[in-house]
């Protein structure tokens, strides 16, 4: 193993012309490793892309003269990677295209610069630390997560497809997100991957097979290792909530027709008729049903305001099924029949109806979506022509903070989650008491065939694992499913079917160290990281 060899002429080589590239070439190349990134989640899964990618992001640091031309490397990369992770954006302006289809282009161009934007300030900073060894790895890795971290928080955040997911998949990677969370793992994920090709291609003097070896483990035996316990972890055997027996809905609705006048008795129904039959669609009138489980806003009005709908429900519900609907709702709440208050609220809620279609527990959504359901500067932009996506004139309002648990007859203490709340690692649990079981409801039928419903899913699938608490999902059209604790779908309808999901309800584990130490977990590495950047620089290393 003592045995010399030459320097890899290819990587040092790519190092060199990454490092001199100029004006719009250095700019493609940037963009073109950005965007390759995108395979590294789903549906794709190709994490392995990131051995590749993120080395050329370094290397563009490293050719860098200053901190402005590190931020348009940065800024760069970030668009190709935000541009083909969100292209799928899209087509929710497609729906109604008379109305949107002129936001488009903006919306899939400007979503992207804007985020592009943490990544070229991460750069700009990380280039202020920077040196010619190992430990602008470290420097690298800490820039970059802490942005990650301000991009899933700042004006309300949105940390889709965050680099830790890459590595979540398969099921026993996936495990890690219990003990470092999404944002730990993207800190870990940014050090791996770009560290085998980065040392390999800086080493000025010959190579020794030692050498070699001990760089490519740098990315490989930290993979390994979370593997092997991820693999440990799930020889936990299943268990259940005794005396629990779900139904989920997938109506898979055309959202063009969704809003439809024409078209609310029709979808009411179909939500009936599908409840009523078991995943064979043989009918059996929820017998043995202790819970149904409707999509977001599955009714296309506001359930509580209509009489007929509750009576019909009353009458199809049997004695010991309680219906967990995602709905619309004013507040304050009008009688039935009546209009609401000129004041109240339009609120995007789960409700909780006994077998006699009586209210008896509500989650009002607070993570509302900028321009989907409410509009920032509402008064100002509508002078010329935006408003938001959804049906309904205003923004909806936001529902009561820190999010509270919800009492449901038969179930642990559920906390719902309404479309993309499910995207915010460590704030999905706001207060003391933990939740047993996450709820779910959305419609990714906004979204078409793209990649956004299956990574939309993805995602909620690691908070069940994050937080060690099952989850249920139920779109409208999409992925609904049943997860464990442990991100196992033991149950899935995917995208486009039309049917129900029967499952049993899977037991909550004890909470995992991210549910315990949320986010101290990224300030941990950090603290880490930072320690090692220091002595190396110290070093000359």
């Amino acid at each position: 193993m003592d045995a010399r060899t030459e320097h890899p002429p290819l990587i040092s080589s790519a190092r060199a012309w990454i490092m001199a590239l100029r004006g719009w070439k250095r700019a493609l190349v940037a963009m073109a490793a950005g965007g390759l990134s995108a395979l590294a989640f789903a549906p794709f899964f190709a994490f392995p892309v990131f051995f590749l990618t993120l080395p050329v992001f370094v290397w563009l640091i490293d050719g860098s003269a200053d901190w402005r031309r590190a931020f348009s490397a940065g800024w760069f990369f970030g668009f190709g990677y935000f541009f083909f992770n969100l292209f799928w954006i899209g087509e929710a302006f497609l729906v109604e295209a008379d109305k949107f289809a002129w936001l488009l282009p903006f919306a899939v161009t400007l979503l992207p610069a804007g985020l592009a934007l943490f990544w070229g300030i991460a750069a700009a900073v990380a280039r202020l630390f920077w040196s010619d060894g190992i430990g602008r790895l470290f420097v690298f890795a800490i820039t970059l997560s802490l942005a990650e971290w301000l991009r899933g928080h700042i004006l309300t955040g949105f940390p889709w497809n965050l680099v830790g997911y890459a590595l979540t998949y398969p099921l026993p990677l996936m495990q890690s997100a219990a003990l470092f969370g999404a944002y730990g793992l993207t800190a870990i994920a940014l050090f791996i991957f770009p560290a085998p090709l980065v040392v390999l291609g800086g080493r000025r003097a010959p190579l020794s097979i030692r050498k070699i070896v001990g760089a490519i483990a740098l990315g490989a035996v930290p993979i390994a290792l979370l593997l092997a316990c991820g693999a440990w972890r799930l020889q936990t055997p299943e268990t259940f909530v005794p005396n629990v027996k779900l139904r989920i809905v997938q109506p898979s609705v055309p959202q063009r027709e969704k809003w439809m006048a024409e078209y609310q008795r029709r979808i009411f129904d179909d939500h009936v008729a599908l409840s009523l039959a078991n995943p064979a669609g043989e009918k059996d009138s929820l017998a043995g049903i202790t819970h149904l489980v409707w999509p977001e806003a599955a009714m296309p009005f506001f359930p509580l305001e209509a009489p007929v709908a509750l009576d019909i429900l009353a009458n199809v519900l049997p004695p010991g099924t309680t219906l967990i609907t995602g709905a619309l709702r004013h507040d304050p709440s009008p009688a039935p029949g009546t209009a609401p208050p000129a004041d109240a609220r339009a609120l995007n809620s789960i409700l909780v109806l006994n077998e006699r279609a009586e209210p008896i527990a509500t989650y009002d959504k607070i993570n509302l979506v900028p321009f989907g359901e409410y509009v920032p500067w509402e008064a100002t932009l509508a002078t010329i022509g935006i408003q938001k996506l959804t049906h309904g004139r205003g923004s909806f309002g936001v529902g009561s903070q820190p999010r509270p648990l919800m009492a449901i007859p038969g179930l642990p203490p559920a906390l719902g989650l309404v479309c993309y709340e499910a995207l915010f690692p460590g704030n999905i649990v706001q207060g003391t008491e933990r939740p047993g079981v996450l709820i779910n409801v959305t419609n990714d039928g906004w979204f078409g065939e793209s990649t956004g419903p299956y990574q939309h899913f993805h995602q909620a699938r690691i908070r069940a694992v994050e937080e060690g608490a099952p989850l249920l999902r139920a779109a409208n059209n999409g992925i609904s499913a049943v997860v464990d604790p442990y991100g196992r779908a033991l149950q899935v309808l995917g995208l486009n079917v039309r049917g129900v999901i029967d499952s049993a309800l899977p037991v909550a584990i004890t909470p995992p160290l991210y549910a315990r130490l949320g986010d101290w977990i990224l300030a941990i590495i950090i603290a880490i990281y930072a320690g090692f950047a220091v002595r190396l620089r110290k070093n000359g290393r």
